[in-house]
This record gives C-alpha cells, structure tokens and sequence, in this order.
C-alpha cells in the first residue's frame, strides 16, 4: 500500500521534464459518496499508464475529470508543467486530450463518416474524411466501412468508431476508457502494438482503463491500483503479476476461475461447474424450433435456428459476434418476430415480438447492452428494478412508494447492490452494480429461462466471480440458463454444453466436458463438423 505521493513508479518524478499531466489532490463527491479522494496521479510521455480497480473505485470519474466532463471539488491540474482548468471536453480538447469513452457516444442514424466527422467545424469534405478513416483503421486493425450505418453495426464495430473517432483528432494525450471490452482478443492486441509504436515514436501520453488483468500486465508500463476512490498501490507493469492485482483490486484474494476470466486464459481442463449435470429429462423448458429471421437489408440474421434447453442447464453460445447471437437475445427479449419458426417456453406457444410475452411466459433477460436495452439511466435504482412488472408494488394499479422502497432495499441488500439508496439515479451507479440492478430485477420474477447476454462484459475480476456464482445458483435452483458471450473461457467456465452459431445458423454442440477447441474453433469459423 502506498500513500499518495507521485515519487513513484510511472509518476514520473525520473523525468527531467514535466509530466505530461500531474493531478493532485483531485477530490470528487456525488452527495454522500466521494468518487475519488484526494487522488494524485502523473502520466509521463512515451510510456502507457494503466488504471486498474472494481467497478465504482472512482477510475471512469477521475478520466471524466481529465477530459472536462466532471469538475473536480478539490485539486489542481497541470498539463506539461501549465497549471490549469479543463471546464469542458472542448477545452481539453484545445489542450490535446482526447477520450475513448467505455459507453458508445454515437448517433445511430448517422453513417461511421458522419460519426466519426460529427464536431468539425467549416466545410466538410466527406472523401477526405474516408481516407482517413481507412488510414487509421489499417495502421490499428480496426477495419470499418466508412458508409455502413451505425445503427446496423455490432458492439465491436461500434467500439471501433469510438477509437477511430478518438484517434483522428491526432491526440497528444489519450484516455483509453474500457476501450478492448468489445474487440477479439486479435484486435486488442494489433491496437495496443499500434499504440506503443505511436507512443514511443510521437511522445504521446496513454491510459488505458481496463478491467482486463491480462491487457494491463502486457500493454502498459505503469499501473495505479484504485479501490473505492483511492490509490492503493502504484507499481511497474514489469513487476507486476496477476494475483497481486486482482488482490490490490478488490482487497482479498479471488478465486482462480475468476482470474482466469479476468485474465481471458482458456482452463480446457478444469470441470465447467462445481457439480455433475443430472441427465436432463422430461420436456424442455425452451424450445426454439427452425428460427428465420432477416435484417431490413434481406440478409438472414437467424437462419432455421433450433434449440432445446433443459432446466438446470447451463447452454453457452458461442461464435464469432456479429453472427446472430444479438439477434437471438432480441427474440427472446420480444424485441423481433420471426419470418418462420417458433417459440415455445414450457410446453406454451409463445408469439415473438409480442410486447412483454417472453417475460410474461417465464423468460428472464441480462441484455447484451444494459444502456440500451436493460436500464434507464434518468430513473431511480427502485424504478429500475420494477421496469417489468409492477404487480408487486401497485396492487390497485397505483405504485405504493412505500412498497416500492421496501422492495428496492431488499433487493439492494440480497443483491449487495452498492449505492446511495433506493432513490439513487441508476447514472450514479457504478458499472457493476448497474449491473448488479438488471440481475436481481430479473432473478426476482423467479423465470423458468434466464437469458445472460454478454453478462461480464466491463466488469473487474471481483464484479465477473460475483456474476459467474449468481448464474451458476440460478442453474442450481432450476433455471434453464442461455449464457451468450463473445468470450470463448467464460463459456468454457461456465457452460454444461455448448451451441455454436454461425451466419445465424446452429453449426454443431457438444458437452462440455468433451470440448475439442480445434472442432469448435472450425465451426465458429462456418465448418460442420
């Protein structure tokens, strides 16, 4: 542990000349919870500095304080040995500061161009812009199609804009907020090569805030340990392992399946669970029988698609994003119909695209997206957690508050949910316990299917062992569970069986316990084998 002096690794203090940005004593509260307390830290030029910690430690709010989207309560700020202020994020950007942010700030119905052009001032000439965007893409592996529609593109395409977005403005200092949650592993590591050989030949100045233990032991130079709004430790990433920062992370030591997840190594050998699956019998509790469904663009996004999931039963799907897995939880989310096929939840036929039906049938969803689809920002933690039912605390159609606040504080103390109580807006929360909010609104309907799209994604090693041991009782407890994740070890952890889909089609299952990695690699590439 360490106090809070930047006479430290990655500070900076070896250099002659300034940092690049010294913070001091930066102090930050939302009402009663402080944010970030009297926190100092200095990024130096040429080296890449990462920022580890829990969901909620207070790293997202001290970037949004460097980018001039917070202002700070306490502290000061130095940007090349310049004192300053940074009021708005048009203000460090005048300052050479740009930032990834970890939730896509983009415009839907607008093109990539027109994304990533949005902010320009003067004429635009849309060729140029192209070009450039093509420039970026290949010198970073972020391939894109400049004219592709946003709204129509997967969440990794989606992360890529925001980079490509970021990185066209040419920044001499760039925030890197949770910026790979949503690239393969092949794209992660083309990116941060790119960075390193731009950081050491430009001088430029990189943080990279991640969750992702792996990504930080090998893409940065330095590391600042945060736990809830303080600096726990700084050290070098060469001296740096695993253990000693999920320890630092989250103040105890975690579960090896857990660090495995974090760290994104396959454990082909470990059992997938703590228990031996009884031989499912009986009729399936979701049957999904010859799904078709197409894009507005004629292309089939679910094509003849049949599953059968038992209760107790952990199904992983896995795949390459981008083929139909998105598409599979709309359905079961009522969010499309089908062209062909059905859907039948415990021997009842159920009409997709019906307004509430899946969950009035028994079908849970953690959506891939909780921005998007799984909460309302503007809402308090107690309205979220009734968004779909409310019989329980509007017996007469009226809400009663006073039921509602009991129901929230139950579900804020089963659940562990970290907040300020059951009126806080679910924006102040922290990642993890957003998500923690969607898993108990939908555990709490007691549903016959659970659909986890995408459950860990973002999420620090303590946040994914929380999340990994509440699906896993789910299961034990009777529920069917869908697990769709683009990360093959979580499957792998996780799963009884796997499906794998590809082009919207099932190509192949097996057992977990029977896993061949080159098959499954080969039908997550389009191959029946």
């Amino acid at each position: 542990m360490v106090s809070g002096s930047t006479d430290l690794p990655g500070a900076g203090s070896s250099m002659e000349s300034a940092p690049a940005v010294d913070l001091r004593n930066i102090t930050k509260r939302f009402g009663a919870v402080t944010a970030c307390d009297q926190i100092d830290l200095a990024l130096t030029r040429g080296r890449i500095h990462g920022i580890l910690g829990e969901n909620g430690a207070g790293k997202s709010t001290l970037m949004k304080i460097l980018i001039g989207l917070v202002l700070p309560d306490e502290g000061s700020i130095t940007i090349d040995g310049e004192a300053t202020q940074i009021h708005s994020p048009l203000a460090a950007a005048e300052l050479g500061i740009g930032m990834v942010h970890q939730h896509f700030s983009l415009v839907d119905p607008l093109t990539v161009w027109e994304n990533v052009a949005l902010g320009d001032a003067g004429r635009l000439d849309p060729n140029a812009i192209r070009n450039r965007i093509g420039n970026i893409a290949d010198q970073y592996g972020l391939r894109i199609e400049p004219d592709a529609r946003v709204g129509d593109l997967t969440a990794g395409l989606r992360q890529r804009v925001e980079i490509i977005k970021c990185l066209r403005r040419d920044p001499s200092i760039v925030i890197f907020d949770e910026p790979t949650s949503v690239l393969t592993p092949e794209e992660s590591v083309q990116l941060f090569a790119s960075l390193r050989q731009v950081v050491a030949d430009e001088g430029r100045a990189v943080v990279l805030v991640s969750h992702k233990l792996d990504e930080v032991l090998h893409a940065t130079d330095d590391i600042t340990i945060m736990r809830q709004g303080k600096v726990v430790d700084r050290l070098l990433a060469a001296d740096a392992d695993a253990p000693t920062l999920a320890r630092g992370m989250v103040g105890r030591d975690v579960s090896l399946r857990s660090e495995r997840a974090a760290l994104g190594v396959l454990a082909v050998d470990d059992p997938p669970v703590d228990h031996v699956l009884a031989q499912p019998d009986g009729t399936p509790v979701l049957e999904i029988l010859g799904a078709t469904a197409h894009a507005p663009d004629g292309r089939a996004v679910l094509n003849n698609f049949s599953l059968k999931l038992h209760a107790g039963e952990i199904v992983g799907i896995a795949g390459v994003e981008g083929n139909g897995q998105r598409e599979l939880g709309d359905l079961l989310s009522s969010l499309i119909s089908l062209d062909a096929g059905s859907v039948v939840v415990d021997g009842h036929k159920i009409t997709p695209g019906r307004s509430g039906a899946m969950a009035r049938a028994g079908v849970g969803v953690i959506p891939e997206d909780r921005h998007d689809s799984g909460i309302v920002l503007d809402m308090s933690l107690a309205e979220n957690l009734i968004l779909v039912d409310q019989s329980a605390v509007a017996p007469k159609g009226f809400i009663d508050h006073g039921a509602l606040e009991a129901h929230a504080n139950a579900m804020i103390e089963q659940f562990d949910i970290q907040c300020s109580g059951p009126h806080a807006p679910m924006w102040s929360l922290s990642g993890g316990n957003q998500q923690r909010v969607v898993l108990a609104r939908e555990l709490s309907q007691q549903p016959k299917v659970l659909v986890a799209a995408q459950p860990t994604r973002g999420l620090d090693v303590g946040a994914i062992e929380y999340m990994s041991d509440r699906l896993r009782a789910a299961a034990d407890d009777g529920v069917a569970v869908l697990l769709i994740s683009s990360e093959l070890e979580e499957i792998l952890d996780m799963s009884h069986r796997i499906v794998v889909m590809h082009a919207g089609r099932l190509v192949g299952e097996m057992p977990r316990a029977d896993v061949d990695l080159e098959r499954l690699g080969l039908m997550m590439g389009g191959a029946t084998v």
